[in-house]
């Protein structure tokens, strides 16, 4: 993961506030139809079966090959969700393996000529790789491939438990593992909250960012197979909307610009307009307003999950290096 730059600081908080773990039926699917799902990658278009037979060999004679899949050795064979990739093992003059089949839903059936193969099975950004020989005397028994995968639900709340709108919500996932270099290799991003993310059992290191400035919380969480993983991680921000007015409760001046100051003096934002709204990491902020050569100013505190109008009142104006009184938010 890049590094962030000081106007967009990260506050680490005590990532997760709850995580619930349930079984999966691998056969219903319950869980995973329960929330708007994540298909796999981009690089695996999805394609109706078929088994060109321009690619056969004339004397060849094409075998029935049934694939199957589950997540879990002992669960049920799956039903839906899967997509299936048959690739020669010899590349074509591009350097990819050419594609032989494929098909999308449950178990697949492929006719085959004798050979060896790749045979690829995604679950969403879950997957694994089998060869197959397909021999030229006699049949092929079904071929059953263990995923070893579950997934993962993603929310999270302001606070202990204000709601944040989805729109203001984002997860990023990387691998548990981290590089020489100290980042962490991406696995799927600008993923939004109650989406299934169908992944490979193992670790996973999650990200959730809350309004675009810096509010930003971690949380290491652990996909089981075979089984659906909910998390709520917990943000320590809150929205706050900024407006000048001339009196306490007055209507906000047009045509102001804005800008947001940490405690250190750091620009954490800036804006133009009557009503600057934003959400901040919890903490003592500095809001400057700018408006017809005038400069007034208030020091504020952003509490977690508490969304906040924050007033400036057009006196005191601090010009040509002059100090304006400041009045701290409660």
């Amino acid at each position: 993961m890049s590094g962030i730059s000081i106007v967009r600081h990260i506050f680490l908080a005590e990532a997760l506030l709850l995580l619930l773990v349930t079984g999966v039926q691998a056969q219903e699917g319950d869980a995973f139809k329960s929330f708007k799902q994540l298909d796999s990658s981009a690089k695996m278009p999805k394609l109706n079966a078929f088994s060109p037979s321009s690619i056969l060999p004339q004397s060849a004679v094409a075998k029935d090959v049934r694939f199957s899949a589950k997540l879990t050795s002992n669960g049920d064979v799956m039903k839906d969700g899967l997509a299936w990739r048959v690739f020669s093992p010899i590349a074509g003059e591009d350097g990819k393996l050419p594609l032989v089949a494929s098909s999308n839903g449950g178990s697949a059936d492929f006719q085959l000529a004798p050979g060896d193969y790749f045979v690829n099975c995604a679950f969403g950004r879950a997957g694994i790789t089998k060869k197959l020989t397909v021999p030229a005397e006699g049949n092929v028994a079904e071929q059953t491939l263990v995923l070893d995968a579950g997934g993962f639900v993603l929310n999270a709340v302001a606070g202990t438990d204000q709601r944040i709108p989805p729109g203001q919500l984002s997860f990023s996932i990387y691998s548990s593992e981290v590089r020489e270099n100290g980042d962490r290799a991406l696995v799927m991003s600008d993923v939004k909250p109650n989406t299934i993310v169908r992944l490979n059992a193992g670790t996973y290191h999650v990200v959730s960012e809350y309004g675009d400035i810096n509010a930003v919380v971690r949380a290491d969480i652990q996909v089981e197979a075979g089984k659906l993983t909910q998390a709520v991680l917990q943000h320590k921000a809150a929205q706050i909307t900024l407006k000048l007015v001339s009196q306490p409760g007055g209507e906000a001046i047009a045509d102001t610009a804005w800008s947001v100051l940490t405690e250190a003096g750091d620009v954490v934002n800036e804006s133009v307009s009557a009503f600057s709204t934003m959400v901040l990491s919890e903490g003592n902020y500095l809001a400057v307003a700018r408006n017809k050569d005038k400069t007034y100013q208030r020091e504020f505190s952003v509490k977690a999950g508490r969304n906040t109008d924050v007033e400036v009142l057009m006196r005191n104006p601090r010009n040509s290096g002059e100090t304006a009184a400041v009045e701290p938010q409660d």
